[in-house]
This record gives C-alpha cells, structure tokens and sequence, in this order.
C-alpha cells in the first residue's frame, strides 16, 4: 500500500491550504471595501457588490490554480460560484433571523459560513495536488 507522502507530497499540500488560506483572508478581510462588505447583506442591489467581493475569491484561486496548475484555471470560476452561494444563503439567514452579535446564533452562522468557505478550500487544494 503506497505511503501518503508517494501520493501527495504532505509538504506540497500544506503549502496549498496555506495560499488557500492566505488567499480567504485577502479577499474576505484585507480587499472587502465597506461597499461589498454591507451591499451584499442587503435584501436587494445586493449582486453587484456580492459579485465583486466573491469576484476577488476567484481572482485569487485563480492565481493559485495558474502557478500551481494551470490546466485547472476552471477552478476559479468554481470558487466564485460556491462562495457567491455560501455568502448569499448567509445574508438571506441572517435577514430572516435578524440576530445580533450578542446571540450566540449569530456567531453560529459565521462560523458555519467560514467552515464551509474553508472545505471549499481543502477540496481545491486536494484537486491542485492530485493534478
């Protein structure tokens, strides 16, 4: 039976779900103006500012995909999709539940909202060292 370290460098995927990592924190905190960050929680004119915020994810997976395999550029167009999905059920929860910071369900759902956003991450990192 083959070893992980022959199927998947363990050195070659950390590094992945590190960019991958470094690339989240860019794009949903460094690069997310006010415009994006309120526009796109509000129950209408939320797509232009959700698609700029979820635009800068798939710029992002997209440079990874380019240095790491460039055959999978589709990738990005993915992230933007799936992140665009995550953000957009998160807003439309917390629309209907109007829960504040101070309900422990509030933090619920952002933590729901980044553990999703991050296994997106781990599936793309395994497709990226698979490759």
């Amino acid at each position: 039976m083959p070893s992980v370290d022959t199927l998947v460098p363990v050195g070659a995927f950390a590094l992945l779900v590190l960019a991958f990592a470094v690339k989240h924190l860019a794009a949903d905190f460094l690069f997310q103006t006010n415009w994006m960050a309120e526009g796109k929680q509000r129950p209408s004119a939320w797509l232009v500012p959700l698609c700029a915020h979820t635009g800068l994810h798939g710029l992002g997976t997209l440079l990874i995909a380019l240095a790491v395999k460039p055959a999978l550029w589709w990738l990005a167009l993915a992230d933007f999709a799936i992140h665009t999905a995550i953000d957009r059920g998160k807003a439309l929860v917390a629309q209907r539940t109007r829960l504040l910071a101070t309900d422990a369900r509030f933090w619920w759902l952002v933590g729901i909202d980044q553990f999703l956003h991050q296994v997106t991450h781990l599936g793309f990192a395994v497709m990226l060292a698979a490759a």
